[in-house]
């Protein structure tokens, strides 16, 4: 399996909700892709923090064959007014479950 945890930047003033609406539809326009498993948001329990995500897909390539899908590119291009910055991706293989 293969794992992607994303780091968001800061979320605009007042696009909290609006984000958050994002990644539920961005979930499910991923969930049509083969080899993805779940998507999901994680919000720090420190004040001012930044949200998180942990994506797993069965593997590195089907992660990219998402990655580089024009579905990628579409919800990028919605989410990137929100953003106040890009994220910050990083990738792993789960070694033990």
């Amino acid at each position: 399996m293969f794992v992607n945890f994303v780091k968001f930047p800061q979320i605009k003033d007042g696009k909290d909700a609006e984000f958050r609406q994002w990644f539920t539809d961005a979930n499910r326009a991923y969930a049509s892709h083969p080899g993805f498993i779940r998507r999901v948001l994680l919000q720090p329990r420190e004040a001012g923090g930044n949200y998180a995500a942990l994506v797993e897909h069965e593997s590195y390539e089907t992660f990219m064959a998402m990655h580089t899908s024009e579905t990628q590119a579409g919800l990028r291009k919605l989410v990137q007014p929100l953003l106040d910055g890009d994220p910050r991706p990083v990738f792993y293989d789960v070694v033990t479950d």
